[in-house]
């Protein structure tokens, strides 16, 4: 079984536990922007985080509501592709001592989280959809869209100045 709590061997196993993976990821994530909130020096890029950490509490209650609809326990499984990558944007953000370098490196690290965000959602939409689970599609579809819309205006925020600003 490895890592997993159960066999999966069926699409709605890997269905129910990518979900689970998600979820605990959102968490991870819920609890690591504040600190990336108080380091951040460009207001904008502050304010995006901020903006962000609220999207991801709602993003977190959708996927409650994605398990009830499902008729599965609310938890999570530890995702170590997502420990890995916050474990990575804080050593970096320690290593910073230029704030615009490190206000550089947190964009990039978020930008990896919105990235890992976007895989899971797509690919939780293409089995909901298979498994005839459209209205678990939907619900997921939004929190796509959202991390969708944070990825454009992260880009936006480095291309605009913070890259600039750190080199």
């Amino acid at each position: 079984m490895g890592f997993f709590s159960k066999p999966i061997k069926s699409l709605d196993d890997l269905f129910v536990h990518t979900l689970q993976d998600i979820y605990y990821a959102e968490n991870q994530i819920a609890k690591s922007l504040p600190d990336m909130i108080e380091k951040a020096q460009d207001p904008e890029l502050k304010s995006g985080f901020q903006t962000h950490l609220g999207e991801t509490q709602n993003q977190i209650k959708r996927l409650e509501q994605v398990f009830r609809q499902h008729g599965q326990e609310v938890k999570g499984v530890k995702c170590a592709a997502m420990d890995g990558i916050l474990e990575e944007a804080a050593e970096i953000m320690g290593d910073c001592s230029d704030p615009e370098v490190r206000d550089a490196a947190m964009l990039s690290a978020a930008q990896a989280v919105e990235h890992y965000e976007i895989t899971r959602y797509g690919t939780l939409i293409a089995f909901a959809k298979q498994l005839g689970r459209q209205d678990c599609a939907d619900v997921l579809q939004q929190n796509l869209e959202e991390e969708k819309a944070t990825d454009k205006k992260l880009t936006s925020i480095a291309e605009k100045k913070v890259n600039s600003r750190a080199a």
